[in-house]
């Protein structure tokens, strides 16, 4: 089998005139008698309302999970702070002569001016033990701001 091309030769009326519908063109430019609209020449007010959206969605999660982050370091950093405190004056405790131990509260001075502490020394049913808490209170903090020790000592019944 031939094939046979043919080739076809279009003619205009007016040929001084550009086809409309092969220029590139700008929304509402005109190309002779047709007005030339393009829907793709830029965004529809819907979707930069629903690009606004979800851009406010996006960044109110981002700023939770960086309050959310902040609180938390603040938790750690007292319980750490605290923790520390609690264990170095129930170290003081554990040295002190059995006699001298009393319930007593102060401060921890000018090194941790937020921070108190108490200590409460309580009898046990068995005889020779005794029961020691201290507690550690940030005083700046609203919620969550104490931290307690126990310790159970033997002493002597002199």
């Amino acid at each position: 089998m031939i094939s046979q091309v043919k080739e076809i030769s279009v003619t205009r009326d007016n040929a001084a005139e550009p086809n409309p519908a092969i220029l590139p063109s700008t929304p509402g430019e005109r190309h002779g008698n047709a007005a030339v609209t393009s829907r793709a020449a830029g965004f529809t007010l819907l979707e930069v309302i629903i690009a606004m959206a979800v851009l406010a969605v996006a960044l109110v999660a981002v700023f939770q999970s960086q309050s959310q982050s902040v609180a938390m370091l603040n938790r750690s950093r007292f319980e750490t702070t605290a923790s520390l405190l609690a264990k170095s004056r129930m170290a003081e405790l554990e040295v002190t002569i059995s006699s001298l131990l009393r319930s007593d509260r102060g401060g921890f001075g000018d090194d941790f001016p937020d921070y108190s502490w108490e200590v409460n020394v309580e009898g046990t049913p068995l005889s020779g033990l005794v029961k020691m808490t201290v507690v550690v209170t940030n005083d700046r903090m609203k919620r969550h701001n104490t931290y307690r020790l126990e310790l159970y000592r033997i002493v002597s019944s002199q």
